[in-house]
Protein backbone atom coordinates (compact mmCIF):
# COMPACT_ATOMS: atom_id res chain seq x y z
CA UNK A 1 0.00 0.00 0.00
CA UNK A 2 1.22 3.81 -0.52
CA UNK A 3 -0.63 4.51 2.46
CA UNK A 4 -1.18 3.45 6.27
CA UNK A 5 -3.04 0.51 6.33
CA UNK A 6 -4.35 0.56 9.79
CA UNK A 7 -6.38 4.04 9.16
CA UNK A 8 -9.95 4.28 11.15
CA UNK A 9 -11.86 2.22 8.62
CA UNK A 10 -9.43 -0.99 8.97
CA UNK A 11 -11.44 -1.91 12.71
CA UNK A 12 -14.33 -2.41 10.16
CA UNK A 13 -13.42 -4.03 6.79
CA UNK A 14 -10.32 -5.44 8.13
CA UNK A 15 -8.93 -4.87 4.62
CA UNK A 16 -5.28 -5.49 6.64
CA UNK A 17 -5.80 -7.97 8.17
CA UNK A 18 -7.05 -10.35 5.37
CA UNK A 19 -3.71 -9.34 3.37
CA UNK A 20 -1.77 -10.14 5.77
CA UNK A 21 -3.31 -13.74 6.28
CA UNK A 22 -2.83 -14.24 2.53
CA UNK A 23 0.96 -13.28 2.89
CA UNK A 24 1.47 -15.86 5.77
CA UNK A 25 -0.21 -18.37 4.18
CA UNK A 26 1.87 -17.45 1.17
CA UNK A 27 4.77 -16.75 3.06
CA UNK A 28 5.38 -13.43 1.03
CA UNK A 29 7.84 -10.93 3.30
CA UNK A 30 6.13 -7.58 4.09
CA UNK A 31 6.66 -3.97 5.66
CA UNK A 32 4.02 -2.02 7.14
CA UNK A 33 4.03 1.27 8.12
CA UNK A 34 1.42 2.81 10.37
CA UNK A 35 0.45 5.81 12.68
CA UNK A 36 -1.75 4.02 14.70
CA UNK A 37 -1.72 1.05 17.61
CA UNK A 38 -4.52 -0.56 15.43
CA UNK A 39 -1.53 -2.59 14.25
CA UNK A 40 -1.72 -4.80 18.01
CA UNK A 41 -4.85 -6.34 16.61
CA UNK A 42 -2.91 -8.34 14.18
CA UNK A 43 -0.35 -9.70 16.34
CA UNK A 44 -0.82 -13.14 16.26
CA UNK A 45 -0.13 -13.09 12.23
CA UNK A 46 2.96 -10.46 12.61
CA UNK A 47 4.37 -13.09 15.44
CA UNK A 48 4.33 -16.03 12.87
CA UNK A 49 5.37 -13.63 10.34
CA UNK A 50 8.20 -12.50 12.22
CA UNK A 51 9.51 -15.97 13.44
CA UNK A 52 10.04 -16.68 9.87
CA UNK A 53 11.45 -13.47 8.95
CA UNK A 54 8.64 -12.00 7.02
CA UNK A 55 7.83 -8.99 8.30
CA UNK A 56 8.57 -5.81 10.18
CA UNK A 57 7.01 -2.49 11.16
CA UNK A 58 7.72 0.80 10.90
CA UNK A 59 5.68 3.14 13.41
CA UNK A 60 5.53 6.64 12.49
CA UNK A 61 5.31 9.07 15.16
CA UNK A 62 5.79 13.02 14.60
CA UNK A 63 5.37 14.73 18.06
CA UNK A 64 4.90 13.59 21.40
CA UNK A 65 2.98 16.87 22.20
CA UNK A 66 -0.59 14.81 22.33
CA UNK A 67 -2.25 18.19 21.42
CA UNK A 68 0.23 18.93 18.37
CA UNK A 69 -0.54 14.91 17.28
CA UNK A 70 -4.04 15.47 17.38
CA UNK A 71 -4.25 18.54 15.48
CA UNK A 72 -1.59 17.40 12.75
CA UNK A 73 -3.10 13.46 12.94
CA UNK A 74 -6.38 13.81 14.13
CA UNK A 75 -7.47 10.29 13.32
CA UNK A 76 -4.31 8.31 14.50
CA UNK A 77 -3.01 7.15 17.64
CA UNK A 78 -1.88 9.40 20.36
CA UNK A 79 1.74 9.33 20.70
CA UNK A 80 1.66 7.62 24.11
CA UNK A 81 -0.76 4.30 21.96
CA UNK A 82 2.46 4.50 19.32
CA UNK A 83 5.31 3.85 21.97
CA UNK A 84 2.96 1.19 23.86
CA UNK A 85 2.64 -0.38 20.24
CA UNK A 86 6.51 -0.52 19.54
CA UNK A 87 7.13 -1.69 23.02
CA UNK A 88 4.32 -4.94 22.65
CA UNK A 89 5.63 -5.27 18.96
CA UNK A 90 9.27 -5.67 20.08
CA UNK A 91 8.26 -7.38 23.07
CA UNK A 92 6.71 -10.21 20.71
CA UNK A 93 9.39 -10.31 18.61
CA UNK A 94 8.77 -8.31 15.83
CA UNK A 95 11.44 -5.98 14.41
CA UNK A 96 10.38 -2.46 14.96
CA UNK A 97 11.03 0.63 13.50
CA UNK A 98 10.09 3.98 14.58
CA UNK A 99 9.79 6.53 11.40
CA UNK A 100 9.78 10.22 12.42
CA UNK A 101 7.82 11.41 9.97
CA UNK A 102 7.40 13.58 8.68
CA UNK A 103 9.98 15.96 10.62
CA UNK A 104 8.13 19.52 10.26
CA UNK A 105 11.39 22.17 10.58
CA UNK A 106 10.01 24.80 13.11
CA UNK A 107 7.46 22.85 14.28
CA UNK A 108 8.66 19.29 15.76
CA UNK A 109 12.31 18.96 14.58
CA UNK A 110 13.49 19.96 18.38
CA UNK A 111 11.63 16.70 19.21
CA UNK A 112 13.73 14.53 17.76
CA UNK A 113 16.37 13.34 20.54
CA UNK A 114 13.92 12.79 22.64
CA UNK A 115 11.55 10.56 20.03
CA UNK A 116 14.76 8.65 19.48
CA UNK A 117 15.04 8.10 23.49
CA UNK A 118 11.40 7.29 23.69
CA UNK A 119 11.69 4.99 20.72
CA UNK A 120 15.15 2.89 22.00
CA UNK A 121 13.45 2.27 25.17
CA UNK A 122 10.46 1.31 23.80
CA UNK A 123 12.35 -1.35 21.82
CA UNK A 124 12.90 0.05 18.08
CA UNK A 125 16.29 -1.62 16.47
CA UNK A 126 16.16 1.09 14.25
CA UNK A 127 14.83 4.43 13.54
CA UNK A 128 14.25 6.55 9.77
CA UNK A 129 13.04 10.25 9.18
CA UNK A 130 11.13 11.92 6.23
CA UNK A 131 11.64 16.03 6.21
CA UNK A 132 7.99 17.05 5.70
CA UNK A 133 7.22 17.91 1.42
CA UNK A 134 4.69 19.66 0.16
CA UNK A 135 3.86 18.88 -3.08
CA UNK A 136 1.13 19.79 -5.46
CA UNK A 137 -2.19 19.84 -3.75
CA UNK A 138 -0.47 18.87 0.08
CA UNK A 139 1.08 22.38 -0.08
CA UNK A 140 -2.51 24.44 0.45
CA UNK A 141 -4.20 22.00 2.60
CA UNK A 142 -0.46 22.25 5.06
CA UNK A 143 -0.36 25.86 4.79
CA UNK A 144 -4.33 26.34 5.47
CA UNK A 145 -3.93 24.19 8.57
CA UNK A 146 -0.80 25.85 10.04
CA UNK A 147 -2.91 29.12 9.97
CA UNK A 148 -5.46 27.73 11.52
CA UNK A 149 -3.92 25.90 14.06
CA UNK A 150 -0.08 27.69 14.94
CA UNK A 151 -0.45 31.42 13.60
CA UNK A 152 2.04 32.79 15.64
CA UNK A 153 4.45 30.02 14.06
CA UNK A 154 3.39 30.43 10.91
CA UNK A 155 6.49 32.41 9.21
CA UNK A 156 8.98 30.41 11.05
CA UNK A 157 7.46 27.27 9.76
CA UNK A 158 7.43 28.28 6.07
CA UNK A 159 10.32 29.60 6.03
CA UNK A 160 12.75 26.67 7.84
CA UNK A 161 10.84 24.46 5.30
CA UNK A 162 11.71 26.58 2.26
CA UNK A 163 15.12 27.10 3.27
CA UNK A 164 15.60 22.73 3.64
CA UNK A 165 13.50 22.86 0.40
CA UNK A 166 15.84 25.02 -1.68
CA UNK A 167 13.87 28.23 -1.23
CA UNK A 168 10.34 25.64 -2.25
CA UNK A 169 8.39 24.27 -0.24
CA UNK A 170 8.98 21.19 -2.00
CA UNK A 171 12.11 19.32 -3.57
CA UNK A 172 11.00 16.31 -6.05
CA UNK A 173 14.81 15.10 -6.90
CA UNK A 174 15.64 11.94 -5.99
CA UNK A 175 18.58 12.64 -3.15
CA UNK A 176 16.10 15.86 -1.71
CA UNK A 177 13.17 14.66 -1.57
CA UNK A 178 12.65 12.90 1.74
CA UNK A 179 15.46 14.61 2.93
CA UNK A 180 15.95 18.26 2.07
CA UNK A 181 19.24 20.32 1.64
CA UNK A 182 20.92 22.91 3.28
CA UNK A 183 22.02 23.73 6.95
CA UNK A 184 18.56 22.55 8.38
CA UNK A 185 18.30 19.42 6.74
CA UNK A 186 22.08 18.50 7.36
CA UNK A 187 21.45 19.15 11.05
CA UNK A 188 18.44 16.56 10.91
CA UNK A 189 20.34 13.78 8.66
CA UNK A 190 23.30 14.45 11.00
CA UNK A 191 21.35 13.30 14.39
CA UNK A 192 19.71 10.39 12.97
CA UNK A 193 23.34 9.20 11.48
CA UNK A 194 24.78 9.74 15.52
Amino acid sequence: GVTDCYQPAEREFRLTRQCLEVAWECRQPVSIITKNALVLRDLDLLRNMASCGLVHVNVSITSLNAELARQMEPRASIPAARLRAVQTLSQAGIPTRVMVAPIVPGLTDHEAPQILQKAREAGATDARYVLLRLPQTVEPVFREWLERNRPAEVTRVEGRIQHARGGEFNQSGWHTRMRGQGEIADRIGNLFEI
